[in-house]
């Protein structure tokens, strides 16, 4: 498994899905910049998500909220006492690492929720070394929050932070929303945005880096009325994942203990992936309670009520199911999904079987060759396929070369120009998947490709 991902990494450096940040400056571990295909992939998701849980919704709206907000609210939202992990330090070396990872892999046995003390009772008993066999200082608690400094002048600086979430700014906009949108319980609000966590042990290509982009629901309802919605958006996301092409015998609904929760959660769902270096976290649901909007009430002295509007005598302070979703995570277990290896003519073929809505393109134009004016013929059906469709020309090497680089970077269709096609008006339209091939009228692609990649 693990040869899997080196070769899914690989590809992606390879094709231009992700490179590796500041690269010819040596580098900056585990930062990733997104190519080309990758950037259009990322846009995919995004744009998918949103389409379906804000434009095509009426209980839901959308927000796009700061990355730096008053550090009040991190008091009042627990990040500031409660965002932490355990940390050990090797005493020789200096390098930091997560003391319940250490645990789990020496030990073999889960270190979730466990304290500090524990870790440490834990970590002498059984005399756990660092990775370099060197000894360990006692596991502290290591806050994730990036600190910055805002101000002019160095005596004015005061001390601000990256979000760790984007949550929280749907939480302080709660009444702006309400009062601007007349949005009746239950309602949502999604957003996207960038989040920053100081992770202490970050890795496994894309699935924990220090910058990362979340699409976040604040779900705002009534206490007797969470279980049901939290049941709806469970089957939600476990249907959005099979549309996107995750392979859904990969993915596995979770239930947290409740000894293992969050500070603010009552009832959390993981969703799990079987990624090719174990199963891991991929979205996650979690039932909040009221406990944001109250902590934000007491914290700014300002109401976060909910009147209805059927019954002016009735104030609540909503209750919250919030389902979250990495957009970098997403992808990553997309392009595991996809990848394929398979025997053609005593060669291994890759290809990745994207779903047609997420591939970076979903068409590919290619003359059979540069000269007799299949060329300009080629770039003239292009020009015809650009309004309806994401599509890349390519003419250098062989068709076979370039039929196998398509299938490579998951393009649904190609369709080849030739010949025939001046004579006749028909090109040769590709299958990725089966390898058919069949002549279509040049009048008849858009139709064509629109009917088959629904």
């Amino acid at each position: 498994m693990e040869d899997l991902m080196e070769k899914i990494v690989s590809l992606c450096k390879r094709r231009g899905f992700v490179f590796p940040g500041s690269e010819i400056y040596g580098g900056l571990a585990n930062s990733w910049d997104y190519g080309p295909l990758g950037a259009q992939m990322r846009m995919n998701i995004k744009t998918d998500w949103w389409k379906k849980v804000v434009e095509q919704r009426d209980d839901m709206v959308g927000l796009d909220g700061s990355i730096l907000m008053n550090p009040k609210v991190w008091i009042a939202s627990g990040h500031v006492g409660h965002f932490s992990d355990p940390l050990v330090e090797d005493v020789e070396s200096h390098k930091r690492y997560r003391a319940d990872h250490l645990v789990e892999e020496v030990l073999g046995i889960s270190a979730d929720g466990m304290s500090t003390q524990e870790l440490n009772e834990l970590i002498q008993k059984n005399n756990i070394k660092s990775p370099e066999g060197n000894a360990l200082t006692p596991a502290k608690q290591f806050n994730l929050m990036f600190e910055t400094k805002i101000g002019k002048t160095e005596d004015d600086k005061s001390v601000v932070y990256l979000r760790p979430e984007t949550a929280q700014a749907i939480f302080v906009n709660f009444k702006n929303v309400l009062d601007t949108t007349r949005k009746r319980l239950p309602f949502g609000v999604a957003q996207i945005g960038k989040a920053f966590r100081n992770e202490i042990t970050p890795g496994n290509f894309v699935f924990r880096t220090l910058e990362f982009e979340q699409m976040e629901i604040e779900y705002f309802l009534e206490e007797g009325d969470w279980e049901t919605h939290f049941n709806a958006w469970v089957a939600w996301m476990q249907k959005w994942a099979a549309s996107l092409g995750i392979q859904t015998d990969h993915l596995h609904a979770e239930d947290i203990a409740q000894e293992k929760l969050a500070h603010y959660s009552k009832r959390t769902i993981d969703f799990e992936f079987e990624f090719p270096f174990g199963k891991k976290e991929l979205w996650g649901l979690a039932y909040r309670t009221n406990f944001d909007l109250t902590n934000h009430q007491e914290h700014s002295k300002q109401k976060l009520e909910y009147s209805d509007p059927n019954d002016n005598s009735k104030k609540l302070i909503p209750h919250v199911v919030e389902p979250t979703f990495g957009v970098d995570r997403t992808l990553l277990a997309i392009l595991c999904s996809a990848y394929h290896e398979e025997e053609v003519e005593g060669e291994t073929r890759v290809v990745m079987k994207f779903k047609p809505h997420m591939a970076p393109y979903q068409v590919a134009v290619l003359p059979l060759m540069k000269k007799g004016g299949l060329a300009e013929k080629a770039r003239e059906v292009m020009e015809g396929l650009l309004p309806h469709f994401r599509c890349e020309y390519d003419e250098t090497g062989s068709i076979g070369k370039r039929y196998r680089r398509q299938d490579e970077i998951g393009t649904p269709y190609a369709i080849t120009v030739d010949f025939e096609t001046l004579e006749s008006g028909t090109v040769t339209v590709r299958n990725r998947d089966t390898m058919e091939q069949e002549r279509i009228s040049t009048n008849d692609l858009i139709e064509y490709i629109s009917r088959n990649t629904k």
